[in-house]
């Protein structure tokens, strides 16, 4: 019996695959380096793991990352979901393709034009109504939510298209007022969307250094601002470490979000075969 050959998308499968996660692999694998230098295997350790708790600056950063990671996740979920549901539901008003344009301006900005113009705009409100007084958390919170709403809007708007406007209708005609159409009927459609959009916004707002740098004040500094200045002193091998444990946690959420959707998908399916069923 003859092996079959795999086909050639196969094997651009698993380019692609090994192209992408292999330096992870090789990353994890050396975060267990015992050496002082991270290309240098000098045996099975983990020591960096425990240098990596005992720095202070660098969990006050994660910690400072977090946070703001998930303030702006969710002001660029509620911004982002109203600016899609206003692009697609109301087709026609003046201003709409304006309001299309500066919705989705940030998605090709250079980060660098987007950081320098909200520092010009933060330092022109100090000194004309004395707000920000200094830069910190609150500015970059406020950077960060601001170019995470275009991608939220983005991935809601590409979802609301899809949805059944009769289902909308029948419970407006049945007497629902919209706003409680939207926040049982809609919302929950659009679920999975507003979902992986605060997913989407919470990995930019927690990967971001450009716009960061420039919002930034002494005060506060997030993760990959520490990061990057400790890599133009020479990459430690603390950084290996800490960047095993954020693949960890991601891997981890990623799972526990799918396992949840699918467990989710599966009742509602149930439920309509429940339904059918009893219809019958």
């Amino acid at each position: 019996m003859t092996m079959r050959k795999p086909s050639f998308t196969t094997v651009m499968l698993i380019v692609g695959l090994l192209f992408l996660y292999l330096p992870m692999v090789v990353l994890v694998i050396y975060s267990f380096n015992a050496s002082r230098l991270v290309t240098v295997w000098a045996g099975f350790s983990t020591r960096w793991y425990l240098e990596l708790f005992r720095d202070q600056q660098i969990l006050s950063a994660v910690w400072t990352s977090l946070r703001i990671a998930f303030f702006s996740a969710s002001m660029a979920v509620c911004l982002g979901t109203l600016a899609a549901f206003v692009m697609v539901r109301f087709a026609r008003f003046r201003g709409k393709t304006a309001l299309s344009s500066m919705v989705t301006a940030p998605l090709v900005m250079p980060e660098v034009i987007t950081g320098l113009s909200l520092l010009l705009l933060f330092v022109h409100m100090a000194q004309t109504i004395g707000w920000p007084a200094d830069r910190g958390m609150v500015t970059i919170w406020i950077a960060h939510t601001t170019f995470c709403s275009a991608y939220v809007a983005v991935v809601v708007a590409s979802r609301l298209r899809e949805l059944d406007l009769s289902i909308e209708e029948a419970a407006m005609d049945l007497g629902s007022r919209p706003v409680r159409t939207f926040f049982h009927i809609t919302l929950p459609m659009i679920a999975p969307a507003v979902a992986a959009g605060w997913l989407l916004a919470f990995t930019l707002s927690l990967d971001d250094l450009v716009i960061a740098s420039f919002v930034s004040g002494p005060g506060a500094t997030t993760l990959p601002m520490v990061v990057f200045s400790s890599v133009r002193l020479g990459v430690s091998p603390k950084i290996n470490a800490l960047a095993t444990l954020i693949i960890l946690a991601v891997s981890l959420a990623t799972f526990i979000t799918w396992y949840l959707m699918r467990r989710s998908e599966a009742k509602r399916r149930q439920a309509m075969l429940q339904d059918i069923t009893a219809g019958r």
